[in-house]
């Protein structure tokens, strides 16, 4: 082959060369303004759910603390004077809330257990933690509350809540306690509130 033959090959070549034509990967495409609006839109309605999750899930903390605040008032201890079985009023306020907390739940049944200071015999002691949980079933029965959700136990001295003597610890040890034995609180009712 001689020179010139080799020249037009080259040339002819490099002509080819030159007539390609680009790939469409090597020209960048115009995003449409439509495309960035849809993804703008589905950035909003993805923001909308979360933010509608955390609030969903606060207030679901919220409703459980709630709930649990009401249980406890529902199980709060309530006390008695030296050797009485007769509701303060400061009982009997804390005994309404309690009424209120079981009318909005009638599932709800409770224990209610009477003990006594460590003064006096068992037998004696004994007798009086029944009256003291009786008194409270009749004082809730009065608020409507059918008394067939309780049920009434005595402990007498023999559980105390505070060991030793003196009035600091006999105060505490003449008491109820309440024991929820069936149903669940779920309903807060204003008065508690």
């Amino acid at each position: 082959m001689t020179f010139r033959h080799v020249l037009i090959l080259a040339l002819v070549g490099l002509s080819l060369a030159g007539c390609r034509r680009r790939s469409p990967a090597d020209t960048p495409m115009p995003v449409p303004a439509v495309g960035m609006e849809d993804a703008a839109r589905e950035r909003a309605r993805a923001d909308s759910i979360a933010a509608a999750e955390a609030d969903r899930l606060s207030a679901q903390r919220a409703s459980a603390a709630e709930a649990a605040r009401v249980r406890e008032m529902l199980t709060d201890l309530i006390y008695f004077e030296y050797d009485s079985e007769q509701l303060t009023a400061e009982t009997q306020d804390r005994l309404r809330e309690k009424a209120a907390i079981l009318r909005a739940n009638p599932g709800v049944r409770l224990r209610v257990e009477g003990h006594a200071d460590e003064r006096g015999s068992t037998e004696y002691n004994l007798a009086l933690g029944q009256r003291r949980a009786e008194s409270v079933r009749t004082f809730l029965g009065g608020y409507g509350i059918s008394e067939d959700r309780f049920n009434t136990i005595s402990y007498g001295k023999e559980r105390p809540l505070v060991e030793g003597t003196g009035e600091a610890a006999w105060a505490r040890n003449r008491r109820a306690e309440f024991a929820v034995m069936a149903g669940e609180v779920v309903n807060i009712p204003a008065e508690v509130r």
